[in-house]
């Protein structure tokens, strides 16, 4: 496995993740919707063809984030808790949706970084065909 450059075309992999563009060619649709919340890989590339079928993002991207936000999201509501003592409904209302939000574009910005990491590493599972 040999790490690619990032040669013209490609995006780096803040840009790619951030944004979630294609690791080839750099075009806006490695999901299948922009929406934020919308967390499938599309099944290739509209521009360059390359199939995301043949990477295993897995779960890693739930592991990577699981610690991360409960540790912001608890520490947030106690901060609120001690400031403003709302009731506890209020703190549900507000904190249910705010983790679940956080939550998808977490996830979403995690999995397109590791998909771009596998491209340039060459790393797919068996039969995944298109070579970088």
């Amino acid at each position: 496995m040999k790490l690619q450059s990032n040669p013209e075309g490609r995006p780096g992999l803040a840009k790619a993740a951030l944004l979630g563009l294609c690791p080839r060619c750099n075009s806006d649709g490695l999901f299948e919707s922009r929406n934020l919340l919308h967390i499938r890989f599309a099944n290739e590339c509209k521009k360059c063809r390359l199939d995301y079928s043949g990477f295993n993002v897995g779960d890693g991207p739930a592991a990577l984030l699981i610690i991360p936000i409960a540790a912001l999201i608890i520490t947030l509501a106690l901060w609120l808790d001690i400031a403003v003592n709302p009731p506890f409904w209020l703190q549900v209302v507000v904190w249910v949706p705010v983790t679940t939000i956080i939550t998808f574009i977490s996830i979403r910005v995690i999995k397109a970084a590791l998909l771009t990491l596998e491209y340039r590493r060459d790393a797919r599972e068996a039969g995944g065909g298109d070579a970088p």
